[in-house]
């Protein structure tokens, strides 16, 4: 096997934006990361919704489905009253 193919592998301390700090093995000297297994919400089972534009409840109003407006009926009912007498 060829020698030196292979890159270098580190010991790394990887630092989250949370301010959680764990090590790991890398080919970076260092690692910087926003989202951790501490923080993430896959693994704490919070999750974090935001809909600060009114994003949804536009879509609803936009293509949502609407209510059926009442037609009277009472034109329909006459035209079968006189068709029967």
């Amino acid at each position: 096997m060829k020698e030196n193919m292979h890159p270098q592998l580190h010991d790394v301390s990887v630092h989250c934006a949370c301010g959680n700090e764990f090590m790991t093995r890398s080919t970076k000297k260092e690692l910087r990361v926003e989202v951790c297994s501490n923080c993430h919400p896959f693994f704490t089972g919070k999750q974090r919704l935001m809909d600060t534009e009114g994003r949804v409840e536009k879509f609803n109003r936009k293509y949502g489905k609407k209510e059926a407006v009442e037609a009277p009926a009472a034109p329909a009912e006459e035209a079968a009253a006189t068709t029967e007498a």
